[in-house]
């Protein structure tokens, strides 16, 4: 069994914890399998097991057959909230269980439901356990294939987790530094060699490229001074490379084909990043948002402006939902000044109490058949969507996420009937485990509610379609988002990719409040650092403002413009 957790060691009924003997009733082996519940083959998959006397008891699980695998995930927090669980390969289990009522709980990421048991040991054990998974969506029939792009965990044990999961893609880190004068080539934060195959697979569809970095840059020789966090993707020979500057790196990486994700949109120099070119992708969900709980409640909550309408606490804490619309919107001040980042995922597992997978990126392959290269293609394109849970899919004027349709509003396409109205045709299909409670086209970051139609005969436990037209009479975008809501009342959602809207000689501008609140972002850090910023790195930072600047002062004429027709 592979993984890190605390050793408590059994021995004639006596358990030997610091400080010496206790007696405990002698555990009970527990075997089981889990399987597919249409076919009965067994499958890979997670087991959390609960104590029910006392849920914040948790225990893992192992191999009972010595050609398996089993990888232990233990991440706890202080306030309660703890992933705790052990991939598992298609193979029998067994756990020691002492006395007492349990819950074993299998999942298989979000396209299977989860399948649950309780028992009693050692009174009323079925022999073996048996917990079959059923799937409600099948992703990769209809041509998408997840990724999640931020990864902790070690490369040992990686291809049980990807199939546990049913993941497709993952980005482990091969180096990581946390320090602005650090090179990963010098002060790497990550045990392993470097990769000598970058490409390992699990199987055809379930594979993970070894070779990626990430600066996540709290201090500069070992002072505190925190800039960020940068993700260097598909790259292939280590970067001997501190940041700032960033233009090294961005030379660096693309030569070697990398792409660059955003990794949260908070951190202090995060809109740096999109202006000067080091950003293609921007995670829509972060290693911020875990399926056990919310527990980052605070953390630079004070760059949020008065425009977004997201409610803080007195002491300037958010929930949930709005650390998640933050980062919407965010992403929509950006697409708004013309920056095509293509939303991501990413989860950070083996830092925080979250699962690889949980929130994840789909990407669509029109060929329906996998291959990790298109794959790539596919997401810095944005041919993709979003979700910690529901699917979500959509069109506009017949083209999907990451497409660009080019269109005329005064052509007769255009315009449908009296009932339909005129615009761009939308259509979204939305289907879900958890209850809806909105869909929404999103239009150049205004979110408008859509009427649900359905169900739409899916095996979704909720299901739902809706139509709609959009005028536009400028360049803009347009995609879609949904939110369901769990048992607990915890946000769920999934966000597409835009279609992007190219209308002949009248560009797209951006909203004043956007340009504004962006160049503000930039300038803050600029007077921040002063005279401590390099003069190579000062220079990047102004870039960046001048291009803010630019798009504000573009955003206040077009206004005035509007105004005086």
């Amino acid at each position: 069994m592979r993984g890190f957790v605390d050793q408590i060691f059994f021995h004639c009924g006596l358990v030997v914890v610091a400080g010496g003997l206790y007696s405990v009733a002698p555990a009970a082996e527990v075997e089981g399998r889990i399987v597919d519940a249409a076919s009965g083959a067994a499958l890979p998959a997670r087991l959390v097991i609960v104590s029910l006397d006392d849920p914040a008891n948790r225990h893992l699980a192992k191999s009972a057959d010595a050609a398996g695998e089993a990888v232990v995930y233990d991440k706890r927090r202080g306030d309660g909230i703890a992933e705790v669980h052990t991939a598992l390969s298609a193979h029998p289990f067994r756990a020691d269980l002492p006395p007492g009522r349990y819950r074993l709980t299998a999942t298989r990421g979000h396209e299977y439901r989860p399948a649950s048991l309780d028992i009693t040991v050692p009174s009323d054990m079925p022999a073996p356990v048996t917990l079959a998974l059923s799937r409600w969506i099948d992703m990769g029939e209809r041509g998408w294939f997840s990724g999640d792009v931020h990864c902790h965990l070690p490369r040992a044990g990686l291809e049980t987790v990807l199939l546990a999961a049913d993941l497709n893609v993952t980005f482990p880190l091969a180096g990581w530094v946390t320090d602005s004068a650090h090179k990963p080539t010098e002060h790497n934060k990550i045990a392993e060699p470097w990769p000598v195959n970058r490409l390992q697979l699990a199987d055809r569809t379930h594979v993970f490229w070894a070779a990626n970095s990430e600066y996540e840059l709290f201090t500069r020789a070992g002072e505190k001074e925190p800039l960020g966090a940068l993700l260097v993707l598909r790259h292939r020979e280590p970067l001997g490379l501190s940041i700032p500057p960033l233009e090294p790196l961005k030379k660096a990486a693309r030569e070697q084909g990398a792409l660059f994700d955003l990794e949260k949109h908070n951190w202090p120099w995060s809109m740096v990043l999109p202006a000067i070119g080091a950003a293609d992708l921007f995670e829509l969900t972060n290693n911020h948002v875990w399926e056990a709980g919310f527990g980052v409640t605070k953390w630079y909550t004070e760059y949020i402006p008065d425009y977004m309408g997201i409610a803080k606490g007195a002491d300037g804490t958010i929930d949930e939902s709005g650390w998640l619309r933050f980062g919407f919107q965010n992403w929509y001040a950006l697409l708004n000044c013309g920056l095509r980042l293509a939303p991501s995922a990413g989860t950070g597992s083996g830092v925080h109490p979250v699962a690889l997978g949980f929130g994840r990126v789909y990407v669509r392959m029109p060929e329906r058949e996998f291959d990790f290269d298109d794959w790539v293609s596919g997401l810095k394109a944005g041919r993709s969507m979003v979700t910690t849970g529901p699917m979500l899919f959509f069109t506009a004027g017949e083209k999907h996420p990451g497409a660009t349709l080019s269109w005329d509003p005064e052509s007769k396409a255009a315009q449908g009937g009296e009932e339909e109205g005129d615009g761009v045709p939308v259509i979204c299909r939305v289907e879900s485990e958890h209850p809806i409670e909105a869909l929404e086209v999103i239009v150049n970051g205004e979110a408008r509610p859509l009427e649900i139609g359905g169900p739409i005969g899916a095996r979704a436990a909720h299901s739902a379609m809706a139509r709609t037209r959009v005028p536009l009479d400028r360049s803009g975008w347009i995609a879609a988002r949904v939110w369901t809501k769990t048992a607990e009342g915890r946000p769920r959602f999934a966000h597409t990719a835009p279609v992007f809207v190219e209308v002949e000689g009248r560009p797209q501008h951006p909203k004043p409040e956007e340009a504004a609140y962006l160049l503000s972002r930039v300038e803050a850090e600029i007077a921040r650092h002063g005279e401590a910023l390099s003069k190579e790195t000062r220079a990047e930072f102004e870039e960046a403002a001048e291009f803010y600047r630019d798009k504000r002062d573009e955003a206040v004429s077009a206004g005035k413009s509007k105004k005086g027709r």
